[in-house]
């Protein structure tokens, strides 16, 4: 099975301990994945830059910025001060869902469902990957984003993260005043909080807790 290794993310190391994370140098690790905080100056604008996985057939994912690591997994990570324990999903979208989930079954990623109901975002289906611990979501683009935004023909493209917390109301009593109340997630039995753009963060990002009740 591929997992992840490391995520490459244009925020500063010190956007993330501000918020309770523990960070070296430029790492913070979420469970068994490095997360690498490469600042503002990285790229093009995007929060999440990319990725590197173990045991993946192929780097084309469709255009999700994908390398190849032959690192070993690490043990997870103690929980940080913030309540978060690790990565629940990894949020990609695109503007060909057919496309972009062959190409992610091409590379040896494993599906193991897709969702035909709409997020309340609005987009029409998703199709999720296991990778390990973590999960990739790939989200179909609304029809009336693909047309505004120039077609299908461009490639799938990382959006967002959801990071698995221990207390979901601690965690957000943490993050406050940088967070929405924790609400019912589309997942059954789960609540969710989102991260503010007040926090400075370059990519959504939101909490999950474990299943409740």
């Amino acid at each position: 099975m591929a997992t992840i290794d490391e995520l490459t993310i244009a925020d500063e190391p010190q956007t993330w301990s501000g918020l309770g994370f523990e960070v070296e140098g430029d790492a913070c690790r979420l469970a068994g994945v490095t997360v690498r905080l490469a600042g503002p100056g990285a790229g093009d604008g995007l929060g999440i830059r990319g990725w590197s996985l173990r045991d993946v057939d192929s780097t084309e994912l469709d255009g999700l910025p994908t390398t190849c690591s032959e690192r070993p997994a690490l043990a997870p990570a103690l929980t940080h001060s913030n309540g978060v324990i690790g990565i629940d999903h990894v949020v990609a979208v695109s503007p060909d869902f057919p496309r972009s989930v062959q190409a992610l079954k091409a590379a040896g990623l494993d599906l193991r469902r897709v969702r035909e109901q709409p997020t309340p975002a609005g987009a029409p289906r998703q199709a999720f990957f296991r990778l390990g611990r973590e999960i990739l979501e790939l989200v179909q683009e609304p029809a009336a984003d693909v047309e505004r935004r120039g077609g299908a023909g461009r490639p799938a493209h990382f959006w967002g993260l959801a990071l698995l917390v221990e207390d979901i109301d601690a965690s957000a009593r943490h993050f406050a005043p940088h967070v929405s109340g924790p609400r019912a997630a589309v997942q059954p039995r789960r609540r969710i909080a989102t991260i503010k753009r007040s926090a400075g963060l370059s990519f959504p990002l939101a909490l999950m807790s474990r299943e409740e009740g």
